[in-house]
């Protein structure tokens, strides 16, 4: 999913659901999403995860849960 935009997408799309966290590319080639929220706006989230950018080749979306981190935004880490 790398060089399609995939981070920079999460990132757009929790501002509008107002979830915080980060994304970050994974040196396999995938990218890693720590999400903080409601629910439901998680949900609303895992299923934009499904969709990705525009030419992106999403395969996968694994669902954990973590223990909870405060962030301000949704960060991009690198």
């Amino acid at each position: 999913m790398q060089g399609v935009g995939f981070r920079y997408f999460v990132e757009r799309a929790a501002a509008q659901l107002r979830i915080t966290g980060y994304a970050r590319n994974l040196v396999d080639g995938r990218v890693e999403v720590y999400a903080v929220g409601p629910i439901e706006k998680l949900s609303e989230l895992n299923s934009l995860l499904w969709k990705g950018p525009r030419f992106s080749d999403v395969r996968g979306v694994e669902e954990q849960e973590a223990d909870v981190q405060q962030y301000g935004t949704l960060n991009i880490e690198h």
